[in-house]
C-alpha cells in the first residue's frame, strides 16, 4: 500500500512485541551533516602492523601461529571472562548487580588479511562456518553456559577495531533480554497457531516480495516439533544486496 510509503505509521514486531514508530516522509529532509566517506576494504594479503595477521605480535604480547586458515584466540580484552568470583548486591530491590560469568573468543576467517567472506571460495567459507559449529559445541558443553552467539562487527563505523577478516564469539551464563523475549514470542505463537513465527514471517515476505532488493534463497530448513529447548529450528540465507 503506498500508504505506508508516505505516512507517518506504526509496525508490529511480533519478535520483540513491540510497536515500531515509522515515518517514510522524513527521506525527504535536506540534509547539511557528517557525510561518511565509503571505507575501502585492505588490498593486501599480509600486513605487518596488523594484530591478526599470521606470525604477528599482538597487543598483549601474544604471536600468532603462521596459521593456513581459520584461527581461534581467546579475546585479549574480553567483555566476559570465565574464572570471576560470584557475587551478587542487592539493595532495597532497586540496585542490584551480581557478576557474569562468560567465554569470549576471536575467529579470524583466513590469513589474507584481505580476504572478506564475500570474496572468499565456497570451501574456504566451509571452513569458517565448521569452526563456527566446532566452537559452539566445546563453549556450550560447559554446565554453566547458557548463550553462544557469534557475530561480526564489519567495518570502523560499526566499532570493528581491525580491518582484518575476523569475527568473535561471546557466550554467557545468563540469556540475553531479547533472546528471551523472541523465545517467548514463538513459542506463544506456535501454542496460539499451531505454526512457526518466522517461518510464516519469510512465506508473506517470499509471497510479496514487496521488501527484496536481490535474494537468491539457498536454503529453508524447518523441524516440525513441539516447542521445548532449544526451539525448533527455522532458518534462512538469502543473496547479498
Amino acid at each position: 500500500m503506498d500508504l505506508w510509503r508516505i505516512a507517518p505509521h506504526r509496525r508490529w514486531n511480533p519478535l520483540e512485541r513491540e510497536w515500531i514508530l515509522v515515518s517514510p516522509h522524513r527521506t525527504q529532509r535536506p540534509w547539511q551533516g557528517q557525510v561518511e566517506t565509503t571505507q575501502q576494504p585492505a588490498d593486501v594479503a599480509y600486513d605487518p602492523s596488523c594484530y591478526l595477521c599470521p606470525g604477528n605480535t599482538r597487543a598483549q604480547g601474544h604471536v600468532n601461529p603462521p596459521y593456513e586458515h581459520t584461527f581461534v584466540f581467546d579475546n585479549d580484552y574480553a567483555a566476559l571472562k570465565p574464572d570471576i568470583p560470584q557475587h551478587r548486591d542487592n539493595r532495597q530491590d532497586l540496585l542490584i548487580s551480581e557478576t557474569e560469568r562468560g567465554v569470549c573468543r576471536v575467529i579470524c576467517f583466513a590469513p589474507e588479511h584481505h580476504l572478506t567472506i564475500s570474496r572468499m571460495k565456497p570451501e574456504a567459507i566451509r571452513l569458517v562456518v565448521d569452526t563456527w559449529s566446532d566452537q559452539y559445541d566445546e563453549i556450550e558443553s560447559r554446565d554453566w553456559i547458557r548463550w553462544v552467539q557469534v557475530f561480526e562487527n564489519r567495518g570502523e563505523m560499526m566499532g570493528a577495531s581491525n580491518p582484518h577478516p575476523h569475527c568473535q564469539i561471546w557466550a554467557s551464563e545468563s540469556l540475553p533480554n531479547k533472546a528471551v523475549r523472541e523465545l517467548d514470542s514463538q513459542r506463544d505463537y506456535r501454542a496460539a497457531k499451531k505454526s512457526c513465527l518466522l517461518c510464516d514471517y519469510l512465506k508473506i515476505e517470499l509471497e510479496s516480495r514487496e521488501r527484496m532488493v536481490r535474494a537468491r534463497i539457498l536454503a529453508i530448513g524447518h523441524e516440525n516439533v513441539s516447542v521445548s529447548e532449544p526451539p525448533p529450528l527455522c532458518w534462512w540465507c538469502q543473496g547479498e544486496k
